[in-house]
């Protein structure tokens, strides 16, 4: 695996060998286990084990919800209740599941912005950046029809307000989101399909991690510099890697139990901090809320979402080009896939042969102001569409976009790196330096 040299599992009891013949399970969870690892690794790469904690968390709890749940309209809404009220530690599984959903979006987010921040996109890692972005596409399917299912009215609503955005697409639009909801509005076939589709997903998801971790270990991780792992021969190759288990196993247990103790305070002693009270009211469709908010997790697609309304010029170009085909509310769809699939598109679209930003200065400014601009939206996006809102997540909107589809191409032909290490045993030898005070603190830069 990873195309690094190392030791490799070899069978010696004759059961062992017997069971190498048949199934190779022991050598495969052995080449897992100590594939080597760059030995510059920082904290940022602690994302992947929280991430399968908490998909493996999240289908555990929401196995055992489910015996409890009905998904039927006129009963959903009090079933939720009696998990709550009636059910031994029910309260505790459904806060676990429902904080969980915002825990694993965290952690997502965070492991987004390391790739997108060190390059792990970049050659040959392109497969498991379109994994990944698979992952995160179902994830949030999974998520918000999981959001259906308790069945009060921002359940409802919000169910409402995006499976409309199927109907603004030309022709077959309306027929789409008739096959979607299972009839003409949402009713109790459209809950039937979310549950089902939700209790399914997340099984999905996670053989797609698993594809996930198989193709990351055939390329090998990235690492903060961007410099591959030499692989002439075993001997250079553990000069800079260091076996997954212990050194990194123990490391990321102990990252995972800090988050962890946050997260069960938060569910603890807030649990319904990023709900909406709204919710807490069973569904009603003649009665409609004030203002409809996605989750948390869905604001800056949201604010991006409705961002392109009649008045902004691209829409009417749109319009006049299109004869009308693309009017604002279709636009809007399209730019809020498009924001993700722009996002996916990112190994072609940088242009630089330098993989991490830690090298690229002109990049630094651009990346944290990416940064900043989707904390932005995420605000922008639970704000009224009126008054300045909608002008603010416009800008956030085209500098999302802006910096996918102009920057990253442009800086790869104008930006000039700073000197990257030849290997990573020259940057690990250069912390340590520069952590003792030492005069040689400057990595060996590449030929």
């Amino acid at each position: 695996m990873s195309g690094i040299p190392h030791d490799h599992y070899e069978p010696k009891a004759a059961w062992e060998k017997g069971l190498a013949k048949r199934l190779p399970i022991v050598g495969l969870m052995y080449d897992t286990l100590m594939i080597p690892t760059p030995k510059n690794l920082n904290w940022m790469w602690i994302w992947g084990i929280v991430l399968t904690f908490v998909l493996v968390l999240q289908i555990v709890t929401g196995i055992v919800l489910v015996m409890h749940y009905t998904p039927h309209v006129d009963l959903a809404f009090a079933s939720v209740e009696h998990i709550m009220r009636n059910v031994n530690g029910g309260h505790m599984l459904r806060y676990l599941h429902q904080n969980g959903a915002s825990l694993f979006f965290v952690a997502v987010y965070a492991h987004i912005f390391r790739g997108l921040y060190y390059g792990s996109y970049k050659a040959p890692r392109e497969i498991t950046w379109i994994i990944g972005m698979l992952i995160y596409l179902l994830m949030m399917g999974t998520a918000f029809m999981g959001y259906v299912l308790p069945w009060g009215q921002m359940s409802f609503w919000g169910a409402t307000v995006i499976t409309g955005l199927f109907g603004a697409i030309p022709f077959v639009g309306e027929a789409l989101q008739t096959w979607l909801l299972g009839g003409p509005a949402v009713d109790n076939a459209t809950l039937n399909r979310f549950f089902s589709l939700h209790y399914l997903l997340p099984f999905v998801i996670l053989g797609l991690v698993v594809v996930h971790i198989w193709a990351f270990h055939t390329t090998g991780n990235n690492n903060p510099t961007g410099v591959e792992v030499r692989r002439t021969s075993k001997e250079e190759a553990e000069k800079d890697t260091l076996p997954f288990w212990p050194y990194y196993v123990i490391k990321d247990l102990l990252a995972l139990a800090v988050i962890l103790a946050v997260f069960f305070a938060i569910v603890g002693f807030m649990p319904n901090y990023l709900g909406h009270p709204d919710n807490y009211i069973e569904a009603n469709a003649l009665a409609t809320p004030a203002h409809i908010v996605p989750e948390w997790y869905f604001l800056p697609f949201y604010a991006i979402l409705r961002a392109f309304d009649d008045t902004v010029w691209i829409v009417q170009l749109a319009g006049f080009l299109t004869g009308g085909i693309i009017d604002a509310k279709f636009f809007g769809v399209l730019a809020m896939f498009g924001s993700i699939a722009v996002m996916a598109l990112a190994p072609w679209l940088d242009t630089s042969s330098v993989r991490s930003a830690r090298y690229r200065p002109m990049l630094k400014w651009w990346f944290w102001l990416f940064i900043v601009n989707f904390v932005v939206l995420t605000w922008v996006g639970a704000m009224p569409a009126e008054g300045i809102y909608p002008i603010i997540a416009l800008i956030g909107s085209a500098y999302w976009f802006a910096y996918f589809l102009v920057i990253l191409p442009l800086l790869g032909v104008i930006e000039k790196p700073l000197p990257r290490p030849a290997t990573i045993e020259d940057d690990v030898k250069a912390q340590k330096a520069a952590k003792s005070g030492g005069a040689d603190a400057v990595a060996t830069p590449a030929e």
